[in-house]
């Protein structure tokens, strides 16, 4: 397994793309030689081709906006062809009936686009936060649905451990439960009070999160930190690049 950085922690510098540049070298720099693209500035997939390569960085993840994913899936694939992006996700998706989000519309939405991603070679991923863990009305959670809702070939799930946890779920054992379905993850630890926490500087028992995603079939383990609690977020993601060196991944 390979570990990265999932830009998501870094998003408030790379409002512009000067900004998106520096702090690709900054991660760079750091040594992460694998990164997920999310929350940044729009961009050109030539531009980041162009800066991936600059950097010695390959970009084996995204998060893409619903609109774009629903209306321009084609063009999306397209764009991913160019910077040679495997994993293409949906950041998020709240499942709150009262919001509209019901799971009914998830369904409906998204196996389409699914198929149409799959079809054209690459994987669609889908990226967990706490309102899976919800029961529906069958007393079962959604987790549970979206497993059995969308096939192994047309769906993965990029397991976050922090979201996972607050859930009320085990992350290890909803590893295991994915294995084979879960070839991007996100390591994100879980500290006293819910906050989000360096890898390695909370409560998760990240030894068996290794375990599990390995067997597993987990090919890339991408470090988020949302909330870094007012510290600089690249100095977090290099407490937590120390971490998981001293565990052995590069």
């Amino acid at each position: 397994m390979e570990i990265g950085a999932q830009f998501y922690t870094v998003r408030e510098s790379c409002k512009t793309l000067a900004d998106f540049a520096e702090t690709l070298k900054k991660v760079a720099d750091i040594g992460y030689k694998n990164v997920q693209i999310s929350g940044t500035c729009p961009y050109e997939a030539e531009w980041l081709k162009e800066q991936l390569q600059k950097n010695g960085l390959r970009c084996v993840l995204t998060h893409i906006p619903a609109p774009r994913l629903i209306d321009e899936t084609e063009q999306v694939v397209h764009d991913h062809q160019v910077f040679d992006c495997e994993h293409i996700g949906l950041g998020y998706y709240s499942f709150n009936p009262e919001q509209g989000d019901t799971y009914e519309k998830f369904v409906e939405t998204y196996a389409p686009v699914a198929r149409k991603i799959s079809g054209m070679g690459k994987t669609f991923m889908y990226h967990n936060h706490d309102g899976e863990f919800r029961k529906l009305a069958d007393c079962r959670i959604v987790m549970e649905h979206l497993m059995e809702d969308f096939p192994v070939d047309q769906m993965g799930f990029t397991v976050d451990t922090y979201w996972v946890q607050s859930g009320g779920g085990d992350p290890a054992l909803w590893l295991e439960k994915l294995a084979g379905r879960i070839p991007c993850i996100h390591l994100k630890d879980f500290a006293y009070g819910r906050q989000m926490a360096v890898v390695g500087e909370g409560n998760i028992n990240f030894d068996r999160v290794f375990e599990k995603a390995e067997a597993g079939g987990t090919r890339y383990m991408l470090v988020e930190q949302d909330n870094c609690n007012g510290e600089d977020p690249i100095e977090c993601l290099r407490r937590s690049y120390q971490f998981l060196r001293s565990r052995g991944f590069e």
